[in-house]
C-alpha cells in the first residue's frame, strides 16, 4: 500500500494527524493537476493553481473516504472543477459584471493634469463622504493624491497588505469619480 492509501486509510480511521501528513505528499501532484485545470480557463483568471488546491484540499480532507491514491485524485479533479465552475457562475452573475465588458481602471487616476484641472471642492466633498463610509480607503487617497506616496509606501503607512491597498485603491478611484460626477 503506498503511502497515500496508508494516510487515506489513516485519516478515514481518525487519526488527526494522518490529514496533515498527506498535504506535503499530494501537493506537488495536486498542483500540477490545478495548473492543468487553469490553463483550460478562459484568460483573466483571477484565481490561482495554489488557492485551486487549497480550496480543493479542504473540501477533500472532510467526511469523503478514498479506496486508493487514484480515487483521491479523481475527487480532486473533480472538486477542482466544482470550485472553478462555482467562480465562473458568480462571475456571471449581474451583481458581479455579469457579461459587461471589462474596464481598466489605469487611466481613471485622480491625478492632477494641468490640462484637465480637477475640481479640489468636488474632490473634498466626495472625499468626505468616501470617509465616512470607508475611512482606511480615504485615508490612503489622501496619502497618495495628496502626500504623492507610492501605493507600497501607503500600504505601510496604513498597517495593510500590498494587495489590499491596490483593492482600495482601485474602489477608491472608481468611487471617487462616480461621485465627482454625479454629486
Amino acid at each position: 500500500m503506498s503511502d497515500v492509501t496508508h494516510l487515506l486509510t489513516a485519516i478515514e480511521a481518525g487519526d488527526p494527524r494522518a490529514a496533515a501528513d498527506l498535504l506535503p505528499l499530494v501537493y506537488a501532484e495536486l498542483r500540477r493537476l490545478a495548473a492543468a485545470r487553469l490553463a483550460r480557463e478562459k484568460a483573466g483568471q483571477t484565481l490561482q493553481a495554489t488557492a485551486l488546491v487549497h480550496e480543493a484540499y479542504l473540501r477533500l480532507v472532510g467526511d469523503q473516504t478514498f479506496e486508493h491514491r487514484g480515487h483521491f485524485f479523481a475527487a480532486a479533479a473533480e472538486a477542482m472543477r466544482r470550485i472553478l465552475v462555482e467562480k465562473a457562475r458568480r462571475k456571471k452573475r449581474l451583481r458581479h459584471g455579469g457579461d459587461l465588458p471589462h474596464q481598466p481602471l489605469d487611466g481613471n487616476e485622480p491625478a492632477a493634469d494641468p490640462a484637465d484641472p480637477i475640481d479640489l471642492i468636488a474632490l473634498d466633498e466626495a472625499l468626505a463622504r468616501l470617509e465616512a463610509a470607508s475611512p482606511r480607503r480615504a485615508r490612503l487617497v489622501k496619502l497618495r493624491y495628496f502626500a504623492g506616496f507610492t501605493l507600497p509606501a501607503a500600504a505601510e503607512v496604513l498597517g495593510v497588505s500590498r494587495s489590499t491597498a491596490e483593492a482600495d485603491w482601485t474602489y477608491a478611484k472608481a468611487w471617487l469619480k462616480r461621485e465627482m460626477e454625479t454629486g
